[in-house]
């Protein structure tokens, strides 16, 4: 073994036993039952806002702009996870992101043309 080989292995052994040092729990006994996610289990609309504001400031305004449009034109405003699956998914909802892009750059004619390009689609 040349020493090239031996700082990689090193390094490797300094990883396991390290974890191995830091699993120590006290449970024992059988584990718990995964627990299937209920329609429940989202955040509240607001509280997503919030902490889209303080990630972003202008992806939360381009968010409420977003909602907004979806209510005017759609008579709907999606819940909390049909807004997070739009900023997530694939790349962001292309509208979306144009709406947070024109709140970032406070592009008020932006705002307002975008509001035509809202699908309203199947509900989310």
């Amino acid at each position: 073994m040349n020493r090239a080989s031996i700082a990689p292995c090193c390094c490797l052994l300094a990883l396991v036993s390290a974890n191995a040092l830091a699993q120590t729990s006290p449970a024992s006994g059988p584990l718990a039952a995964p627990v299937a996610p209920t329609a429940n289990d989202g955040i509240a609309l607001a509280d997503y806002l919030a902490l889209l504001k303080q990630i972003a400031p202008a992806a939360e305004a381009g968010a409420r702009d977003w909602l907004a449009a979806m209510q005017l034109r759609c008579g709907r405003t999606p819940p909390a996870d049909a807004l997070r699956r739009a900023i997530s998914r694939d790349g962001g909802d292309p509208v979306l992101m144009d709406f947070i892009r024109a709140a970032a750059q406070q592009d008020t004619a932006a705002r307002k043309a975008l509001v035509a390009r809202i699908d309203c689609g199947a509900p989310q």
